[in-house]
């Protein structure tokens, strides 16, 4: 079957591009493996945080924090997965992003942390800890044709990321090796450490990158 424009708009996972992939997947529901980088940002206390809130202006908060890291996600060219709860996930694949997907992974984390005030001398309006991973995932369509089809990232590289992104402090991204060798960083410039993550036998050696 031979596919018209009609029914072509922006992608829900990133405006910049058209939702063609999208409109395919809920015929063809499935992916294919591949190199991707993965981002995961939280914020840090969000209980707590809720604690001290009123509902509205928690829900402001929030509503302002997706916000503003969508457009970081979105300029940087990543597919955005999730927006749910405190957390936001992204997919940065070369095919979107760019040859240098990982690098800007890398520096959309950074730039989270300054659009939520972690700069030196700030004051952040939202504590966020941010984690990126590099490695092979398989990216497509989750789901059964003619049910909820939802295009996402799975595997062990999304799992890590996922792990980072819990393991950082407010104002920090941890960057896994793999993630900053791909990135072309000088890994040696930023300080180590060996994380043993939750459920995962293998430990992950990181970096933490602070702005």
């Amino acid at each position: 079957m031979v596919r018209t424009f009609k029914g072509i708009k922006p992608s829900t996972l990133n405006p910049h591009f058209c939702n063609d992939c999208e409109l395919v997947s809920e015929d063809h529901p499935g992916g294919a493996e591949a190199d991707v980088a993965l981002l995961f940002a939280d914020i840090r206390g969000s209980t707590s945080l809720a604690e001290t809130m009123e509902p509205a202006a928690y829900s402001a908060l929030i509503s302002r924090y997706f916000s503003e890291a969508s457009d970081v996600l979105i300029h940087a060219g990543a597919l955005i997965d999730n927006l749910a709860g405190d957390g936001v996930n992204a997919i940065f694949a070369k095919g979107f992003a760019g040859h240098d997907y990982a690098q800007k992974a890398v520096k959309a984390g950074r730039r989270l942390l300054e659009i939520t005030g972690h700069g030196p001398g700030e004051e952040p309006w939202v504590p966020v800890g941010v984690g990126v991973h590099w490695g092979r995932a398989f990216v497509g369509a989750v789901g059964e044709e003619g049910r909820l089809i939802s295009i996402s990232a799975l595997g062990d590289s999304v799992n890590v990321a996922a792990r980072l992104s819990s393991a950082a402090a407010a104002g920090e991204v941890v960057v896994s090796e793999a993630a900053c060798r791909e990135a072309g960083l000088e890994c040696d410039d930023y300080p180590s450490k060996e994380l043993t993550l939750k459920g995962r036998v293998e430990p992950v050696t990181a970096h933490v990158i602070t702005v």
